[in-house]
């Protein structure tokens, strides 16, 4: 078997680490480095170096931010009655694209998962309890994940959190708009069915 010169063996091996990334991704991606201009290339480096460099975690939601607090943090206009606890922060960006919820976040950074080794410990949970003990949250939405992490993250959160806070919401889950019933497994259909509602 033919080897690639060292430098772009260790290329295929770092790419291999991101996630998702498998030999062959590994090995495109770096060919299309490879055969990409210098100063391509130099803004990738840059943007990671970047990212490195000036990316921390906000001191109050554990949001990804350049400055700290974030900006959902330090805004004015959120409604501070109401914060929605997510897996990571892409899943803040997914509920922002939306513009319907104008309330605070908590980023915990993961899920529970006793296979992987992640427990509560693992979490950013400690950072949430300081923040409902002022008391002015009414109501705190669980938009964790819907498999067996998520699920599981969900549960422990609202035993948690019971004693703290007067409402405790689940996003909803089921069918997603677009698709056909036709390709919906049970886990999604009986989802969908206990969440229905009237109209």
């Amino acid at each position: 078997m033919l080897d690639y010169v060292e430098p772009v063996t260790k290329l295929i091996d770092e790419l291999k680490r991101l996630p998702g990334i498998g030999q062959k991704s590994a090995q495109r991606l770096a060919f299309h480095i490879l055969r990409a201009h210098r100063d391509e290339t130099d803004r990738l480096v840059q943007s990671i170096n970047e990212v490195k460099e000036k990316i921390v975690l906000c001191s109050t939601c554990n949001n990804i931010t350049d400055v700290d607090p974030c900006h959902y943090c330090s805004s004015p206009g959120r409604d501070k009655r109401s914060m929605l606890v997510v897996e990571e922060p892409y899943n803040l960006v997914t509920i922002e694209k939306t513009r319907d919820y104008k309330g605070l976040y908590h980023v915990l950074h993961g899920a529970l998962s006793p296979i992987r080794g992640i427990g509560p410990d693992d979490l950013k949970i400690k950072g949430l309890l300081d923040r409902l003990r002022s008391g002015d949250v009414e109501e705190i939405i669980l938009a964790t994940n819907p498999n067996t992490e998520g699920e599981a993250t969900a549960n422990y959160l609202a035993r948690l959190l019971k004693p703290l806070v007067p409402k405790i919401t689940r996003i909803a889950m089921g069918v997603p708009v677009g698709s056909d019933l036709e390709y919906a497994d049970e886990v999604t259909m009986h989802k969908a069915l206990t969440n229905r509602h009237e109209v």
